[in-house]
């Protein structure tokens, strides 16, 4: 199950930094963007793992909760696996693909009660 985060700890301490880079000198760092649909985060985020953990998977990306229960509803962990961290591909499936148009244009923090899985 992926960590959900609200307000609680400073959002680059929730996300691991994969770049890297330190941002030493007090520069606001740029926002973090959604991994699936890259708007910028809002105030919870959940940490998602691409390829389930129960599939070997260890990284984690950071999400929206929409986004994450709209994936979940429309792959098996098993094609999720197949696909891993490349987005193009999950972007491919044409529910995806209308769904990440359509939430393009909501507020970071929008939510609304995903469809019923499709396996």
């Amino acid at each position: 199950m992926a960590r959900k985060y609200s307000k609680g700890r400073a959002l680059d301490e929730r996300i691991p930094n994969q770049d890297g880079d330190e941002d030493s000198d007090g520069e606001a760092a740029a926002p973090v963007e959604c991994w699936l649909c890259s708007r910028p985060l809002g105030e919870t985020t959940v940490l998602h793992h691409p390829v389930p953990k129960s599939r070997g998977g260890r990284e984690v990306v950071p999400m929206h909760p929409i986004c994450q229960q709209t994936l979940i509803a429309n792959f098996s962990n098993s094609e999720l696996q197949r696909h891993g961290l490349d987005v193009e591909a999950i972007l491919m499936n044409p529910d995806m693909r209308k769904f990440v148009d359509w939430v393009a244009k909501k507020e970071p923090d929008f939510h609304a009660a995903p469809a019923k899985k499709r396996r």
